[in-house]
């Protein structure tokens, strides 16, 4: 029953995607990023508040239902939040991708879905793309670095 569930979040994510469409203005920041595993692609946009928190976040791409689901859940889930925060969150998702850990201090939102696709290992790129290009595209700055 809860797998049927997660399946219908994860379809309903790659189907509606949210926040999915270009940012534009002067402080926003753009990231292009292929998985390069299997061919996905996606770029991701982002804007931070002068006190470092993600004012907004968007992406476009195409890529497997996985990717965009993923990436669907991730901008909801960082939006509003401080980089601080956002890096607990793709600690907690690497975790859940990987190593199959479900973080109890980490308040994964509906990326709990994706949780079934740790026994897929070849869809663990898939999964993680998105955060993989939120880390790229702020890695340098030095809130972000910091808070492991």
């Amino acid at each position: 029953m809860l797998d049927q569930l997660y399946r219908q979040l994860v379809v309903d994510h790659s189907k509606n995607r949210r926040n999915h469409k270009k940012l534009n203005g002067e402080f926003v920041k753009q990231l292009h990023y292929k998985n390069p595993t299997c061919g996905d692609v996606m770029t991701l946009f982002l804007k931070l508040t002068e006190t470092k928190e993600i004012e907004d976040i968007s992406f476009i791409g195409e890529g497997c239902s996985i990717s965009m689901a993923s990436a669907s859940i991730m901008t909801e889930l960082v939006k509003g939040v401080s980089l601080k925060e956002a890096v607990k969150l793709r600690q907690a998702m690497e975790a859940m991708i990987r190593n199959g850990e479900v973080s109890e201090e980490v308040d994964l939102g509906d990326a709990i879905a994706l949780e079934g696709v740790h026994k897929l290992r070849a869809r663990h790129n898939c999964a993680l793309m998105a955060w993989q290009a939120l880390d790229r595209a702020v890695g340098d700055e030095s809130e972000y670095e910091n808070s492991n």
